[in-house]
């Protein structure tokens, strides 16, 4: 019997998403500095490392979960790089990106709602 997904599968479907959005953080931290520069070099070696993280991570997601709600959910990633733009680069949120992330959270809730976790879950 498919079981339904529930606040703690959103919740890793949500750190997944999180860990790769990092990696815009890392990229926008690279393009900082000079071309090949010790810290270009640093903070590109680290998006590598982030995304090679977030690969393995997603990959038992997809595994998991339908691919339909994964995918939706990876959406989410426009309102974390939002929020990290807003916290580290002290980028300003403007009415439009509010609204544009507030459209995507409610189509990934549409998505999430009645869902049930992948066939291969034994719980």
């Amino acid at each position: 019997m498919k079981k339904r997904i529930g606040l703690a599968d959103i919740l890793l479907l949500q750190s997944a998403v999180v860990v790769y959005s990092l990696s815009t953080v890392a990229a926008n931290l690279a393009s900082k500095y000079e071309f090949l520069s010790a810290r270009y070099i640093l903070f590109f070696g680290l998006e590598f490392v982030i995304l090679a993280a977030y690969a393995l991570i997603w990959q038992q997601m997809i595994k998991r979960f339908q691919l339909s709600v994964a995918y939706a959910n990876k959406a989410m990633t426009l309102m974390w790089s939002m929020l990290w733009n807003f916290i580290i680069f002290s980028q300003g949120i403007t009415p439009f990106k509010v609204v544009g992330v507030v459209l995507v959270v409610i189509g990934v809730v549409i998505m999430n709602t009645g869902a049930v976790k992948g066939e291969g879950e034994d719980d």
